[in-house]
């Protein structure tokens, strides 16, 4: 067997493991509403594939946590794909974040009592960095389909931004009974025109200091030099 041929097999292999993975947390989506965020509603959905317990281990070893961590990688994929249709060097940056943000909620709409089950089982407290890396991984997508190419320390104020919005958002959507969702985007829209503010108030003010006379120079020296020391922040 040559090295091309095994290669191939390993990323098929991959490709049949994720299609698994995929399938059984689509299934499970049913059954999560009656039985919470657990093994019992995957195997109930496996039970809907023709498929057993030993599929579910072999899908998420991981657990019920491994199993939360895909279902946000499912979701991601979808908005992503939807994305990947619209226009988007037509919309406005805000434009196209806000419709990242709603995709992706319109797509779980059909999972919204799902949804609501599996930020409880997030908000326990041995599960927040998951729920955290979750965020920061949607938020990242989003962005980086907006067009954000930043490598510096925009990349990390800009998300982090963005994960409030989202988060809040996603809280407003599961109580909202107006039609279409239609408060909910006007709470999106509302929340972004707030925080991207931020950016462009600093961008003004780091003009302004560079325009500052060479007596008061050594004020950028410190913000250069608390922006070196400054951590970064914890994903």
């Amino acid at each position: 067997m040559t090295a091309q041929t095994t290669r191939m097999t390993a990323d098929e292999a991959r490709t049949r493991h994720m299609a698994l993975r995929d399938r059984l947390i689509a299934a499970a989506l049913d059954h999560v509403p009656f039985d919470g965020w657990s093994r019992k509603a995957l195997e109930r959905g496996a039970g809907d594939l023709d498929l057993g317990p030993a599929d579910v281990l072999r899908a998420f070893p991981g657990g019920m946590a491994d199993a939360a961590d895909h279902f946000a990688d499912w979701s991601d994929r979808r908005m992503l794909s939807e994305l990947a249709k619209v226009d988007l060097d037509a919309l406005k940056v805000r434009e196209r974040v806000a419709l990242g943000v709603r995709l992706r909620l319109e797509m779980n709409a059909p999972y919204r009592e799902a949804m609501r089950r599996l930020l409880s089982f997030l908000a326990m407290p041995q599960n927040a960095p998951l729920a955290a890396r979750m965020t920061w991984r949607t938020c990242d997508h989003i962005w980086h389909a907006a067009g954000d190419r930043a490598a510096d320390f925009n990349h990390y104020t800009k998300r982090g931004l963005l994960a409030p919005v989202y988060t809040s958002t996603i809280l407003y959507w599961l109580s909202d009974s107006s039609d279409g969702f239609a408060d909910t985007w006007g709470y999106l829209d509302r929340r972004l025109a707030d925080v991207l503010k931020i950016p462009m108030y600093k961008a003004k003010a780091e003009q302004a200091l560079g325009r500052l006379p060479s007596p008061l120079g050594f004020l950028k020296r410190l913000k250069a030099a608390t922006n070196r020391h400054r951590p970064g922040p914890v994903a």
